[in-house]
């Protein structure tokens, strides 16, 4: 239990949000799966298929988190990780995280991915073709 104010830390994370809702805070953590959702195929669409791609949404004191993360086939993953300005959304029907956005995270992902690749082959590789 928590010694100010009573409750448990899990009923003050229920009512945690911009209103204090529990139901509001639903509709955002399902907004926000759609949005990273979005990102995370994005990125899948501009790697080959042997590249892992996952998404997260969590919360964490200072509100929702958003993360992307690639595993490469060889090399260390990479990830992407923000909080998105929720006092500017009005409407849960559009997109919490805008379109350039997206399409900024996924092109660093896969930009960086693709990097740990070489990385970790290094320059032992003949190229197939000139």
């Amino acid at each position: 239990r928590l010694g100010v104010g009573g409750g448990t830390w899990r009923d003050r994370r229920r009512t945690a949000g911009p209103c204090g809702r529990r139901r509001l805070e639903r509709r955002i953590r399902r907004a926000l799966h759609r949005d990273v959702s979005r990102i995370a195929a994005r990125t899948r669409d501009l790697l080959p298929d042997e590249y892992l791609v996952d998404s997260r949404v969590s919360v964490g004191v200072g509100g929702p988190q958003v993360t992307v993360a690639v595993q490469p086939p060889v090399g260390n993953p990479v990830s992407a990780g923000f909080a998105p300005e929720l006092e500017e959304v009005a409407d849960l029907q559009e997109a919490i995280i805008d379109d350039d956005d997206r399409d900024e995270v996924a092109r660093g992902l896969a930009a960086s991915a693709a990097l740990q690749v070489k990385r970790a082959i290094g320059d032992d590789v003949e190229p197939t073709a000139r």
